[in-house]
């Protein structure tokens, strides 16, 4: 239709064809969302009601439906934030402004959790660390593992993408872990990896490949202190269930 594009053209705008054009009250009821915002705090918000504030980042369209849309198909702010891109330009009146506001926000998140983990030993830290770990990996459609890098202290030195792969499997080198580890000079290591499933119980896979890793690692002075897999709202760690 003549006058009306798309944002997966790439516009920073919400002129999809399919988006709600905002009524001529729609600058009030913002004004009026910051001030809840704002008076009450974010605990006085719906999670579609905070989905429709992050949308506002984007003019000219009324939120409120696309927002409720979103709840709609992936059932909380959380994964709606963590959702991948092509999903999130499933929803009607979604474009890629839209989504590229939902992921600063994913990435942000992320990013605060990061630094609270890495201002105390991790091992100490253990619920502020899964809490990470969750976030940052539960919602993966595919399995990825990672690698945390630790120093003497146990504090975070860094955290890596070793691998991604299919639903199920994953590819890991043991040897290149154990390089990373020595250019880190790494003390210690922590493998992580997520089960799509949602089921974070391991496989005999994941078994061996722990303990290739351990003997690796050790040979080379690095110790392995636990190998976690994160689920859909579990996690397993090897180290507690007596398999390290």
């Amino acid at each position: 239709m003549r006058g009306r594009k798309s944002l997966r053209e790439g516009d920073d705008l919400f002129n999809a064809p399919e988006a709600r054009q905002p009524g001529p009250g729609h600058l009030d009821h913002r004004k009026r969302m910051r001030e809840r915002l704002f008076t009450a705090g974010p605990d006085a918000l719906a999670d579609y009601e905070l989905l429709e504030m992050v949308l506002f980042a984007v003019p000219r369209i009324d939120t409120k439906p696309i927002a409720k849309a979103l709840i709609a198909r992936f059932g909380s702010f959380a994964a709606a934030i963590a959702a991948p891109r092509a999903e999130l330009l499933a929803v009607e009146g979604m474009g890629d402004g839209a989504v590229a506001a939902l992921k600063v926000v994913h990435a942000a998140s992320l990013r605060l959790l990061k630094g609270e983990i890495r201002e105390r030993p991790v091992l100490s830290s253990w619920d502020l660390l899964m809490g990470y770990l969750h976030a940052a990996l539960a919602r993966e459609p595919v399995e990825q593992v990672r690698v945390l890098y630790l120093d003497a202290r146990n504090r975070l030195i860094a955290d890596e993408q070793h691998g991604r792969g299919t639903v199920n499997h994953t590819p890991l080198y043991p040897r290149e872990v154990v390089r990373r580890g020595l250019e880190h000079q790494a003390a210690a290591i922590i493998l992580v990896h997520n089960h799509p499933s949602g089921d974070p119980s391991p496989s005999r896979a994941d078994i061996d490949m722990t303990r290739e890793v351990a003997a690796a690692a050790k040979a080379l002075g690095i110790a392995l202190h636990d190998h976690v897999i994160v689920g859909n709202g579990r996690w397993l760690s090897f180290r507690q269930e007596g398999l390290l």
